[in-house]
């Protein structure tokens, strides 16, 4: 199995040209995209692969509000994903 990243960037939310930067994780665990909620708190959202399903989950319960960066990593982070679950 490939091993996962993590993609986050604390400014992501302030500034929509800022690059993903990519953090090792533990095999398996999947892609984390930082985000906020409709009343400005920190969020996120993940992206899984189980068997040859991707799965996207929000913060419970509430709106994911993305900048054009955060949108960026989280097309970057389903692409990875989409290619994990068609091995």
């Amino acid at each position: 199995m490939t091993k996962l990243a993590e993609l986050t960037h604390p400014k992501a939310s302030q500034d929509a040209t800022a690059r993903p930067s990519t953090r090792p994780t533990a095999p398996g665990s999947g892609w984390r995209v930082s985000c906020l909620d409709v009343l400005g708190r920190e969020r996120s959202l993940s992206v899984l692969v189980k068997e040859d399903r991707v799965l996207v989950v929000g913060p419970p319960g509430e709106t994911a509000v993305l900048s054009a960066g955060q949108l960026g990593q989280l097309c970057a982070a389903l692409r990875l994903a989409a290619q994990q679950a068609e091995r």
